[in-house]
């Protein structure tokens, strides 16, 4: 049983209500198999509550064929010489007979549910104070391990019910799900705006972990900024993007250079015509109504970004995060951790928080030295194999480029390139290295250099 409280305080339980569950429990089947989606033997308050509590489970699942009764109850614990920890035959009767009705026992096992998170919450709280005096911890960490906790304790403030179901139930969603999907089409993941990768993909889904990789100045950063203005800007889904390599103000340029189709250099160097200024307004009053959340923090460290991330959650409600890009990401780690530790650390912890988050989260990452003018293949993700193990997608992008021939046999890009709203069009590769759920495969996009983002190729050559 729990301590007293500071000032002499109980910490909050209800007899009455734990009495009365396992009262119902003795007297009704129905009741106990309710009771049991719901409460854990930790869940009540009294000892020999959970001393009696856990022995109606153990004789359940010894004598599943037999009833649960007073009587089967109170011989299976005197044979165990466990019925004065349980308070006893008298009390055990006196159980049966303060029940109001036992089929309000799931109601029951709810207050008691309630209470034991709030117990746990005081536990966990005193526990917390007590780290926050600590001054050998630090305090991003100690921050960062609050709100995991905290989450955890979220996550399990329903009933049990949802920790696992049978195969009935779940195919009878599944179908259900996939009904859904016919008459309205899939709603579930986040279309990244590229109709080919999303026939491919289905969407970003829900806690997956997607990763985008290039070698330098093939343009990551422009597919990961064109997709999220699509979702954020053009469909106004919440969406957050974490830049740990340029600014927020940069970002935004690129992506008034794209919405307005104004030449990205021109704005840097403030070469505007009249008409280049209007494009840019209007496209300044689109991007105004949008709903995209830029975080520019450089070196940002692993534990702010999640705090960060957690936050746009809670008060933005994103739906999908963009990381640009992983290795930039600090893990803090010890001195002498090797840098594919670090970046292994970096991905794992990436992935659980696009479960925890319940939103897909899409991380750049560099390719190495060796996919230099040729495909990049999985094995090219730059400093850990552990990218290419925790991603539940991976995206790697490619295009011939013209490089000093001294340096290599490398191909050229295209000498008639695609034109499409008077800017050239370079033909990409977008390749899905894999794919966890769904196929993979190579996409061909275009590249509008000048505007710093993507467009469907087969959209464009008839233009």
């Amino acid at each position: 049983m729990a301590t007293l409280l500071a000032g002499g305080r109980v910490p909050p339980q209800n007899d009455e209500a734990e009495r009365a569950v396992l009262g119902a429990i003795l007297l009704s089947g129905s009741a106990f198999a309710e009771v049991t989606e719901i409460l854990r033997k930790d869940d009540f308050y009294k000892n020999g509550h959970q001393f009696l509590y856990d022995a109606i489970l153990s004789f359940h699942q010894e004598h599943s064929s037999q009833a649960i009764d007073l009587i089967t109850i109170t011989d299976y614990l005197r044979s165990r010489d466990m019925l004065e920890r349980c308070g006893g035959m008298a009390y055990i009767a006196s159980l049966t007979s303060q029940v109001p009705t036992t089929s309000n026992a799931a109601y029951y096992a709810r207050i008691v549910r309630a209470l034991s998170l709030r117990r746990a919450m005081l536990d966990f709280s005193g526990e917390m104070r007590e780290r926050v005096f600590d001054s050998s911890q630090e305090i991003a960490a100690v921050i960062d391990e609050f709100e995991q906790r905290l989450s955890d304790l979220q996550a399990t403030s329903g009933s049990f019910a949802d920790k696992y179901q049978d195969s009935s139930t779940l195919v009878t969603k599944t179908v259900d799900r996939i009904q859904e999907r016919v008459k309205f089409g899939n709603r579930d993941g986040i279309k990244s705006g590229y109709a080919q990768l999303d026939d491919m993909t289905g969407g970003f889904q829900p806690s997956e972990f997607v990763v985008i990789g290039a070698r330098p100045s093939v343009g990551k950063t422009a597919f990961a900024i064109s997709m999220a203005v699509d979702i954020a800007i053009h469909r106004k889904i919440p969406t957050g993007f974490f830049s740990a390599e340029m600014t927020a103000m940069a970002i935004m340029e690129r992506i008034l250079s794209s919405e307005a189709n104004v030449d990205a250099k021109k704005i840097r160097n403030a070469v505007l015509r009249n008409q280049d200024n209007m494009a840019i307004v209007d496209a300044a009053g689109r991007i105004y109504e949008g709903k995209l959340y830029i975080q520019d923090t450089p070196n940002i460290k692993l534990l702010d970004l999640r705090s960060q991330a957690r936050r746009m959650k809670r008060e933005r409600g994103i739906k999908i995060l963009f990381i640009d890009y992983l290795s930039l990401i600090n893990p803090e780690a010890s001195p002498g951790t090797p840098r594919h530790e670090q970046v292994a650390e970096v991905s794992r912890s990436l992935k659980a928080l696009a479960r925890e988050l319940e939103i897909p989260i899409v991380a750049l990452a560099q390719v190495n030295r060796d996919a230099e003018g040729k495909e990049p293949n999985l094995a090219n993700l730059r400093d850990t194999g552990s990218i290419e193990q925790d991603a539940d997608v991976v995206l790697l992008l490619h295009r011939d480029r013209l490089v000093d021939p001294t340096q290599g046999d490398f191909k050229r890009e295209e000498e008639s390139p695609i034109m499409l709203s008077g800017f050239p069009v370079q033909k990409t590769k977008v390749i899905v290295a894999k794919q966890r759920n769904g196929e993979t495969g190579v996409i061909t996009m275009g590249f509008q250099n000048q505007l710093v983002r993507f467009v469907e190729l087969d959209r464009s050559e008839h233009l």
